[in-house]
C-alpha cells in the first residue's frame, strides 16, 4: 500500500487548497485535529455540554497532538453559561516547587544568558495544573450527566487503539526527535521504533517493536497514556497528583537534579476566577483570563486603537481603513508593542505578593492598565508615520499549544486552551505514563523585585489565553476564539477579532494573513514607560533596545511592505514553514440567525466539526 512520501516541512505549508465556514443549529466543536474535533461531537452526542466536550477534546488532543499539548502542562478555561448570560473563568495552571527559588537557582548557575530557566532544563518543570482543571471544570460547569470515564472514553480509545498520525503534527514530532531522546530514559514512550512517527502512521508510544501488519503501516497501541486517563476517570485529581503517576513524575524529576516534590502536586489547586473585560465601540465586550495570563496585552492593545481613533490619530476610523493596509498594519503593530510593554512587565501570580514577602510588590490593579487616561496617554506615544521610540517587550513566538472551542445546543460556550509551553515541554516522560512534562517555568524572570521573579511556590507568566466576546446590550455570546501559539497569542487574537468586525466570516478571519511582531527568543523584560505609581515595579529590567522586528505572512501587498520598511519596521516574511509563528486559530460565532458558524485554522491539521 503506497505511504506518503517522506517531504520537506516546508511543503506542509503551501495552503493549496481553500476550507469554507462550517454551520450548525446544534453543537459545533472547532480544534486543530480532527481526532479530537470528533471526541468533542461525540460527547456531545451522549448528552454532555460544552465544557465535557472541551474535556474530552483536551485529553484527545493528548493523544494526537503531543507536541503541543497533555495532560503534564496546565490549561485555563472560559465558560459563557447560556442560562446565566455569565462568562466564568478557571486558572489551571501550575506553581513552581516550593524549594526553588531564585536565589537556589543563582547558587546552582541553572539559568542561561537570558537571565531565565532554559526551557529544556528540568527545573522549568512546574506542578501540571491540567489534570486538576480537566476534572474541576467538569465538576463545575458540567452538565453532570456524564461520568469522567464517559468524557475520557474517546481519548483512551484513541491511545489503546492507536491513531494515524497527522501532517503538521508529524512535522513537528520530528523536529523534537533529539530532544525527546536528550531529555529522560523513557523517551521510547513517545517514539516509534525509536524515532517521530511519520505522517500515516499508527502510532504507539510505549516503546515497544511496531507491528507490521502487512499493510505496510504499523497498527500499535498506546497504553501508557490510556492508564493515566483511567487512573484521572477512577480517583479523579488523586489519580494524577497521588500515587503511581505522582510517583513517577517526582521520581523521574528528582533523577535530573529538579525539586518538585509530592507535597508539591498535592498542594495544586485550581482557581477559578473573574475574567478581565474591556467593552469596544460601546458593545463588544471582551473577556480574557486574568494574569498570570497574558489576556491583558490584548485587552491593553485594543483600547489603545480606539484611543488613536477617539484622539484623532488614524486618517479614517479603524476598521474603514484597508484591511492589512500600511496604515492599519502601522497602528496595530504599535499598539502590540506597547501593550506588551506593560503586560511583560507588570503580569505575574497576583496573589503571591500577598503570600510571600520577599517579593516587595504590592497586589497590583490591572484594570488600572485599561484605563481611558492611560490608554489615551499609551497612544499619544504612537507616531503615525514611522516606528515609535518607545521601549518595548521582545515577545517570541511559535505554534505550540492547542486552543479549541465547544459549543452546544443549549447556548453554553467552552474557549479552552492547553498546552505544554515549548513544544513537548521539556521533553521528559514520567516513566509508563505517556505524557512529557511541561517547561512552563522558563516564563519566570531571575531580576530580584521584578513582580514575575521566581520564587517557590509560584505560578509564572502564562502566554495561554482563551478569549470570548459578550454583546453588552443583550449578555448574549457573540464569539468564541484565540490563536495558540506562545507571545503571538494576543496579537492573532486582536488581528482575528478585528476580522470578525469587518464582516469576514469565521473561516475568512483565520485565514487572513497575519503578522507577529519579535523574534528574540528568551529576551530580557524591558522597563517600560509607565505613568502608573507602582515605583517598586520601575526599577528593574532597563533596556534601551527597540524591538522592531516584524514577521508578516506573505501574501500582503510588496508595496505595503516596503512602506512599513521605510517607516522602520524591521520587516520579514514568513514563507512555508516560517508561517508557524503567527500561530493557529480556531473560532466559533454566534450569528443572527442563532446559528453557530465556525472557522479553523489552515496552519494546522485540523477542523470544525457539526453535530448532527
Amino acid at each position: 500500500m503506497l505511504m506518503y512520501t517522506d517531504s520537506s516541512p516546508d511543503d506542509k505549508m503551501q495552503f493549496s487548497s481553500r476550507r469554507s465556514t462550517v454551520h450548525s443549529r446544534r453543537g459545533l466543536v472547532s480544534t486543530s485535529q480532527p481526532l479530537a474535533s470528533q471526541a468533542g461531537v461525540k460527547v456531545l452526542d451522549l448528552g454532555g455540554n460544552a465544557v465535557d466536550a472541551a474535556v474530552a477534546v483536551a485529553a484527545a488532543l493528548n493523544v494526537t497532538e503531543p507536541s503541543s499539548t497533555g495532560i503534564g502542562g496546565d490549561m485555563f478555561l472560559l465558560y459563557y453559561a447560556a442560562s446565566e448570560r455569565r462568562v466564568y473563568g478557571l486558572n489551571g495552571s501550575g506553581h513552581s516547587p516550593a524549594a526553588l527559588t531564585r536565589d537556589k537557582v543563582h547558587s546552582l548557575r541553572l539559568h542561561n544568558d537570558a537571565g531565565t530557566l532554559p526551557f529544556d532544563s528540568i527545573h522549568s518543570v512546574t506542578t501540571p495544573g491540567a489534570a486538576a482543571g480537566w476534572c474541576d471544570a467538569v465538576e463545575a460547569f458540567g452538565s453532570h450527566t456524564l461520568t469522567l470515564h464517559q468524557i475520557l472514553d474517546p481519548a483512551i480509545r484513541l491511545a489503546r487503539h492507536g491513531y494515524p498520525v497527522h501532517e503538521l503534527t508529524a512535522a513537528q514530532w520530528r523536529q523534537a526527535e533529539e530532544q525527546l531522546q536528550r531529555a529522560s530514559p523513557n523517551a521510547h514512550e513517545m517514539l516509534l521504533n525509536g524515532r517521530a512517527p511519520r505522517e500515516g502512521e499508527i502510532m504507539y508510544m510505549v516503546g515497544a517493536l511496531a507491528k507490521n501488519t502487512g499493510m505496510s503501516h504499523f497498527l500499535t497501541t498506546q497504553p501508557n497514556l490510556a492508564r493515566t486517563f483511567e487512573e484521572l476517570a477512577h480517583h479523579g485529581k488523586d489519580g494524577f497528583y497521588r500515587g503511581r503517576v505522582a510517583d513517577e513524575i517526582v521520581g523521574l524529576v528528582a533523577s535530573r537534579g529538579g525539586l518538585l516534590s509530592h507535597s508539591d502536586l498535592a498542594a495544586h489547586r485550581s482557581e477559578f476566577v473573574e475574567p478581565l473585560t474591556y467593552t469596544y465601540a460601546g458593545e463588544y465586550v471582551v473577556h480574557e483570563c486574568p494574569p498570570n495570563g497574558q489576556g491583558v496585552t490584548a485587552l491593553i492593545a485594543l483600547g489603545i486603537l480606539e484611543s488613536c481613533e477617539r484622539l484623532g490619530l488614524l486618517s479614517a476610523p479603524l476598521l474603514s481603513l484597508p484591511h492589512n493596509g500600511t496604515e492599519y498594519l502601522h497602528f496595530l503593530i504599535e499598539s502590540l508593542r506597547l501593550a506588551f510593554a506593560d503586560s511583560k512587565r507588570y503580569t505575574c501570580d497576583p496573589t503571591f505578593s500577598t503570600h510571600n514577602t520577599s517579593t516587595p510588590t504590592p497586589p497590583f490593579d490591572y484594570t488600572k492598565l485599561l484605563a481611558p487616561d492611560y490608554l489615551d496617554a499609551r497612544a499619544r506615544l504612537i507616531h503615525p508615520h514611522k516606528v515609535s521610540s518607545v521601549q518595548h517587550g521582545a515577545p517570541e513566538h511559535s505554534s505550540d499549544t492547542v486552543y479549541f472551542t465547544v459549543a452546544d445546543e443549549h447556548g453554553n460556550v467552552a474557549s479552552f486552551i492547553n498546552s505544554n509551553y515549548a513544544g513537548f515541554g521539556t521533553g521528559a516522560v514520567p516513566r509508563g505514563c505517556g505524557f512529557t512534562l511541561q517547561n512552563r517555568g522558563a516564563g519566570f524572570v531571575l531580576d530580584k523585585g521584578h513582580p514575575n521573579e521566581l520564587d517557590g511556590g509560584k505560578r509564572p507568566y502564562h502566554t495561554i489565553i482563551p478569549a470570548i466576546c459578550t454583546l453588552k446590550s443583550t449578555n448574549d455570546i457573540f464569539l468564541s476564539w484565540s490563536v495558540m501559539g506562545g507571545f503571538n497569542q494576543p496579537q492573532g487574537q486582536l488581528q482575528t477579532f478585528l476580522n470578525i468586525l469587518r464582516g469576514l466570516s469565521p473561516q475568512e478571519a483565520v485565514d487572513k494573513e497575519r503578522f507577529c511582531i519579535g523574534a528574540i527568543k528568551q529576551a530580557r523584560t524591558p522597563n517600560p514607560p509607565v505613568p502608573l505609581k507602582q515605583s517598586a515595579l520601575q526599577s528593574q529590567m532597563h533596556d534601551s533596545d527597540i524591538n522592531t522586528e516584524v514577521n508578516m505572512e506573505e501574501g500582503v501587498d510588496e508595496i505595503i511592505l516596503e512602506e512599513l520598511k521605510r517607516m522602520g519596521h524591521d520587516v520579514t516574511i514568513a514563507r512555508k514553514m516560517q508561517r508557524q509563528v503567527c500561530g493557529r486559530g480556531q473560532i466559533i460565532q454566534k450569528t443572527a440567525h442563532n446559528v453557530w458558524s465556525a472557522g479553523s485554522d489552515m496552519r494546522a491539521d485540523g477542523c470544525a466539526m457539526p453535530q448532527v
